[in-house]
């Protein structure tokens, strides 16, 4: 609502466009932000560098699905040889441990699908700074929706894994307890314990790549190279591709069924029937 809303004021040359050009102005006039850290972080939306960062999270996340998927049909295929039957199955397993980099992948290479054609249809021109180059069309910005992306998509990798270890964890646990009620205790107790930095963790990434984003878009009207609003129009965008990301392994990442959500994109293994 809010990306159709600004992307009308920039089309209809609204009051909000004559505003954002102002405010534009004066951003690239400042001299509070030092020109050349804003450049450097402008540089962080070139795909250059946002798609090898992506790539390593992809990489090393799908190695880590792929690695606890493993683990998950050996202590299966042990559980079934103690218990004599597929009852002894514990939890979801992640059965598309591949979908969730795959996915990031595609969600970065969504981005020049989408923003390429809104630039055609909208031409807005640039800032002055821009002037005489080879194109106009500079809502939404490319290089905003790109660091969003990329960035935003990593940090969905590592902590949504992450987030859902400590009750893989306290699982297992409880299954090597058989019943026992202290047992159960000591696993909560560990599971509390893990949790805990895993939560600080989580926090600690979301916060560094919001403000890794501001810097991003501060850095890009700073330097001149987009409106605020074209960097604004860019993290909706990206917002939107984030929660597809997220539906599309909340669905079908861990084989189906609400265990099955409860066990995506981590790795947590096949749906219990």
């Amino acid at each position: 609502m809010l990306f159709a809303a600004l992307t009308w004021q920039v089309a209809d040359h609204g009051p909000l466009r004559t505003l954002d050009e102002r405010l534009g102005r004066t951003l690239a006039a400042a001299g509070d932000i030092p020109s050349g850290l804003a450049g450097f972080f402008a540089d962080l939306g070139n795909t250059v560098v946002a798609l090898p960062v992506l790539l390593v999270v992809m990489v090393w996340t799908g190695w880590r699905g792929r690695q606890r998927w493993q683990q998950w049909q050996r202590r299966q295929g042990e559980r079934e040889g103690e218990q004599g039957g597929a009852d002894a199955a514990g939890g979801p397993a992640p059965v598309r441990w591949w979908l969730p980099p795959l996915a990031a992948g595609l969600a970065l290479a969504a981005v020049p699908a989408l923003v390429v054609p809104l630039k055609l249809w909208l031409a807005r021109p640039g800032p002055p700074q821009m002037a005489g180059g080879a194109h106009d069309g500079f809502y939404p910005s490319g290089h905003g929706a790109t660091a969003a992306v990329a960035y935003g998509v990593a940090a969905l990798l590592l902590t949504r894994g992450r987030s859902r270890m400590p009750r893989l964890r306290l699982r297992i646990g409880n299954d090597n307890s058989n019943g026992n009620d202290n047992g159960n205790g000591n696993d909560s107790r560990v599971d509390a314990r893990s949790g805990a930095p895993a939560a600080a963790a989580t926090v600690a990434l979301t916060a560094s790549v919001a403000l890794l984003n501001a810097g991003v878009g501060i850095g890009l009207v700073r330097r001149g190279y987009h409106w605020p609003l074209d960097i604004l129009g860019s993290w909706c965008l990206a917002g939107v591709l984030l929660a597809v990301w997220c539906a599309v392994c909340d669905r079908w990442a861990g084989g189906g069924g609400r265990a099955a959500r409860q066990g995506a994109c981590d790795g947590a293994g096949p749906d219990r029937t």
